[in-house]
Order: C-alpha cells, then sequence, then structure tokens
C-alpha cells in the first residue's frame, strides 16, 4: 500500500531540535513532497507538535527514525491515508 499522507503526534522539548532542524530531517524521506509542522501546545519542559506529511510512498519508518534522530518523539500516528490518490476524511453527523 502506498501511504500519501501521515498525520503525527510528535512532542520535543523546547530548544532542541529546532523546527528548521525538524524539517530538515523530514525533507529528504523517501516519499516525502511536502510537509507541515505546527505547534499545539507548549509547556514547561516540551513542545506539543502536529506534523502533516504528504507525498508518495511515504516511507513511515524513515520518518520516524528521522524525527527520532533529530531530538524529537513520536507519540503517535493520528492519521494515515493511503492508496492510489488521496480522498479527505469526511466528518460524520452524530
Amino acid at each position: 500500500m502506498k501511504i500519501r499522507r501521515l498525520v503525527l503526534d510528535v512532542d520535543k522539548t523546547l530548544s532542541r531540535p529546532t523546527l528548521p532542524e525538524l524539517a530538515e530531517a523530514i525533507g529528504p524521506v523517501r516519499g516525502v513532497q511536502a510537509f507541515n509542522i505546527a505547534v499545539m501546545e507548549i509547556d514547561v519542559e516540551t513542545v506539543g507538535m502536529e506534523v502533516t506529511v504528504e507525498g508518495d510512498d511515504i516511507d513511515h519508518d524513515q520518518l520516524v527514525s528521522e524525527i527520532e534522530r533529530a531530538g524529537a518523539v513520536v507519540h503517535s500516528v493520528d492519521e494515515i491515508a493511503g492508496g492510489e490518490r488521496l480522498i479527505e476524511n469526511v466528518k460524520r453527523k452524530r
């Protein structure tokens, strides 16, 4: 299956890695064509981020490895999209 989008919950310390350092780690990963890093919360010691990656056949293992090598921690995969094309998540009405 081709992974086309991953949304990851990632934490880092306040000082390292910087957002540009994290971006430099993500950019070269096989299959990555675009990504966003959004700071979601900051506390006394850590920065919580949502990292969204899109591309063609993203290498999940390499992505996690490079994020962790940069000094951040991947807590979870919150969304994954795969297949021949991307579809947007449709919110259900309850």
